[in-house]
């Protein structure tokens, strides 16, 4: 199918936060309540219309297992955005972010100066415990954009992933390698949706 601009987006943070569920709801507007830790990294294509082109998205999952690390570190090659969940009933996973936003600084493009970060509030839903003021100014601070979510209910997953897009298509650095014809890995055998959806 052809697209405009290709994208790599990787969802990083703590086990059990719900970056699979996020992935699940956005790609496929669905939610398993049985839906397991991911071993290793996952991915999901999405194909959008954002500000008039055809996007096509790859969505990089990786596990928030101790264990994994060394494996996921790989997978920010070549990502123009990265997105950080935690948990806003559970603090601990809130207080891990810096741990995370240390290996984005490692791993991703240009010290992590070149690719879109946005930080991810999950499970809403729920008893919250870290207050959205806090993890805003949080993110703001680090200069990344912020959206609470809830897979559970369909809360606010559409205007995440579109918020990670539109910015990165607002960056001509960003944009000159998301063109087609430049070598992506790993899509082969990936289900490709029928027809775009709106992005925003």
């Amino acid at each position: 199918m052809a697209y405009d601009h290709l994208l790599k987006v990787l969802l990083i943070g703590d086990a059990g936060v719900g970056k699979s569920s996020l992935l699940l709801r956005y790609t496929e507007d669905k939610f398993d309540e049985a839906l397991g830790s991911t071993i290793g990294v996952d991915f999901k294509v999405k194909t959008v219309e954002a500000d008039g082109k055809r996007v096509k998205l790859t969505l990089w999952d990786t596990a928030g297992q101790e264990r994994f690390r060394t494996l996921t570190s790989s997978y920010y090659r070549g990502a123009q955005g990265v997105v950080l969940v935690y948990d806003v009933t559970r603090r601990a996973t809130f207080d891990d972010l810096q741990r995370w936003l240390e290996e984005v600084d490692a791993y991703a493009p240009g010290g992590g100066e070149e690719v879109v970060k946005l930080l991810v509030g999950n499970k809403i839903d729920r008893d919250v415990v870290v207050p959205r003021t806090e993890a805003a100014a949080w993110a703001r601070r680090r200069g990344m954009l912020f959206v609470e979510t809830s897979a559970k209910a369909a809360v606010g997953v559409t205007q995440a992933f579109c918020e990670v897009v539109n910015k990165i298509l607002e960056n001509p650095v960003l944009v000159a390698a998301t063109m087609p014809g430049r070598k992506r890995a790993g899509l082969a055998g990936a289900r490709q949706p029928t027809a775009p959806a709106a992005c925003c």
